[in-house]
């Protein structure tokens, strides 16, 4: 019989980036992903889709499962011969109830692990620009529980020592014990204009953080609306903060950006939104295909050879073309004697992979760019295949026609729509968790819209904004009634993300 094992994995402060390599190798392999409220759910999608996933958070006294429910859990689990990993917010051993795991496993005859995660103590500290040790400043760090019942008769922190002989101290949970925290260490000698920082939801795009003295933080904490989860230090190196700081300063950081991509290609667009600050909130609207019928496409394969000119308007369109290239047992030597044209510089640069540099590639990235740039070539009586997407714009093959151009043009995927996260979605717009939408195409625009309650639309967008990756989409979501804001002056991922900066910038917010 298969044997059971159980990982105990760090998952880290929030960043899913800061997830170790093993912690990864961990999800993947594991038939059970047991995880917390702290575990950011980014990590989940490391596991298989056969993944049983459960979740067992906890937060300010609301637990799904009390610690002893998740120790049967586990071992339940692993008992039956599955592997379980154990994702806990932070590292296992710090302040996070692993060793009290790890003994029930061992209790049990269960195989398990450790594997360490990088503990928001240091993390969160560092995203704030607070370095918890300088030379210049203190060699000392303590790191201390801020849960302790304030009204326990004794307390298990010694506050004489924390207070006189620690150069920094870093307070998890803490939030709620603030007066308490601050109480004792003044009155066990600590000065009062020692400086103290929170910082709350740190290494993420939520990250705030405020700072304060001993004496002042209480209140600034309480007029900033400064709630759990947040980490506390005290000390000198917070003076650090206002040279060091960093992740904070980005353009985007806090701003609920909506990524109406397909999934499988919104990875690009989610990326450099979040390097910029962005908390990205996937709600993918289509989802591209391959046509199921290749007979046409086949068709024009068998025939390569009576073409002149091969043309892409979509990375879409290259996967497809060379997809189905190949899986007929062909290769690029069929195309030696075509002549190529791309819509952009995202297109060319797909083509590039498949060993093809393309002959023509306009300054503005829509359709009627490439019809001026065919202009200066002779076009009469030339082929030119134009593998594309279904429901395309017609402008390219009459304009190539007008040209005297024989243009064959076949559909080789779809854009299908997916509504799969409409309730989710219409749930933040109602709420407030939204402050902009982005489109990058007109099928992302108008399958957004039908998302939404057409008696709501004018209330759920009101206070949204609207960022277009061109002016075709751009008048498609006008026509549906969702003015645009900023349309992207370069129609690509980059230009669009530098659009929603110029946007922020200009508005001064």
């Amino acid at each position: 019989m298969k044997k059971g094992k159980v990982y105990l994995v760090g998952a880290g402060p929030g960043d899913p980036g800061l997830l170790t390599l093993k912690g990864q190798a961990c999800i993947r392999q594991a038939d059970v992903v047991v995880y917390d409220y702290l575990a950011a759910p980014a990590l989940l999608a490391h596991a298989s889709p056969d993944t049983e996933m459960i979740y067992v958070g906890k937060k300010g006294g609301d637990h799904t499962l009390s610690q002893e429910g998740i120790n049967r859990l586990i071992v339940e689990k692993a008992a039956q011969g599955l592997v379980v990993a154990r994702l806990k917010g932070g590292d296992p051993f710090i302040y996070g109830r692993g060793g009290e795991e790890a003994e029930e496993l061992i209790a049990a005859g269960i195989a398990y692990e450790v594997v360490p995660g990088v503990t928001s103590a240091v993390a969160a500290p560092a995203y704030a620009g607070i370095p918890l040790t300088h030379r210049d400043y203190t060699s000392t760090l303590a790191f201390v529980t801020g849960h302790e019942d304030p009204t326990k008769e004794s307390s298990q922190i010694n506050w004489a020592a924390l207070a006189a002989g620690i150069g920094t101290i870093v307070f998890f949970m803490g939030v709620k014990n603030l007066p308490h925290i601050t109480a004792k260490l003044i009155s066990h000698g600590m000065a009062t204009d020692t400086p103290v920082a929170l910082v709350r939801w740190g290494t993420t795009n939520r990250q705030r953080t405020v700072t304060g003295t001993l004496s002042t933080i209480v209140g600034i904490a309480r007029e900033a609306g400064i709630k759990a989860p947040a980490i506390i230090v005290v000390g000198r190196v917070v003076e650090l903060r206002e040279r060091l700081r960093w992740f904070e300063d980005r353009p985007l950081l806090g701003r609920n950006i909506v990524v109406t991509r397909a999934r499988a290609q919104a990875s690009d667009l989610v990326a450099q939104l979040s390097e910029l600050g962005a908390n990205c909130l996937e709600y993918p609207t289509i989802q591209v295909e391959a046509e199921a019928d290749t007979a046409p496409l086949d068709r024009a394969l068998d025939r390569l050879k009576d073409y002149d000119w091969l043309v892409f308007t979509s990375v879409n369109g290259v996967k497809y073309f060379f997809q189905r290239l190949f899986a007929r047992g062909d290769d690029v030597r069929a195309l030696h004697h075509m002549r190529t044209a791309v819509i952009g510089p995202v297109t060319a640069e797909r083509l590039r992979g498949f060993g093809l540099r393309s002959d023509i590639m306009p300054e503005s990235y829509r359709a009627e760019s490439v019809v001026a740039a065919f202009r200066n070539e002779t076009m009469t009586g030339r082929r030119v295949l134009l593998p594309r997407a279904a429901d395309a714009r017609a402008v390219l093959p009459v304009e190539l026609g007008k040209l005297g151009a024989e243009v064959d043009e076949v559909v080789i995927y779809r854009a299908r729509q997916v509504t799969d996260g409409a309730e989710r979605l219409v749930d933040d717009l109602r709420n407030g968790r939204v402050d902009l939408v982005t489109f990058t195409s007109s099928s992302t625009a108008r399958n957004f819209r039908s998302m939404l309650p057409d008696a709501e639309v004018d209330q759920l967008m009101a206070q949204v904004r609207v960022a277009s990756i061109g002016p075709v989409t751009s008048e498609t979501a006008e026509s549906l009634g969702m003015p645009v804001d900023i349309t992207a002056v370069e129609y690509t991922i980059p230009g669009l993300c530098q659009a929603i900066q110029m946007l922020y910038a200009r508005s001064g917010s």
